[in-house]
């Protein structure tokens, strides 16, 4: 069993490219997040219906995995969302989830 927090963005116009960097597996988010035990992996998602909103899929071993990281790197959380502000026009969490067995 995992927890996967599920965020909507639609990147600000001209920059879904520089949203893809950070946001992608191999992106600022995820570099991050490989920091603290417990992490999976992010997953990023594009409609394709609607190719401007996107999704991320962040991936726990458990809730206390991620709620101990935004423990530890609460100071390095917030300042990378302040450096990659302008990025997305608008931002949703749209849940956590525990993956059913």
């Amino acid at each position: 069993m995992s927890y996967d927090i599920v965020w909507e963005f639609r990147p600000a116009a001209g920059r879904a490219v520089e949203f893809e960097q950070a946001y992608g597996p191999e992106g600022a988010w995820v570099r991050l997040f490989r920091h603290a035990s417990g992490f999976i992996e992010t997953r990023l998602l594009r409609d394709t219906e609607e190719p401007t909103r996107y999704l991320t899929v962040d991936r726990w071993e458990s809730r206390h995995a991620f709620d101990d990281f935004k423990r530890r790197f609460a100071t390095e959380y917030r300042t990378l969302d302040v450096q990659l502000e302008g990025l997305a026009r608008s931002e949703t969490r749209l849940g956590a989830f525990d993956t059913m067995p």
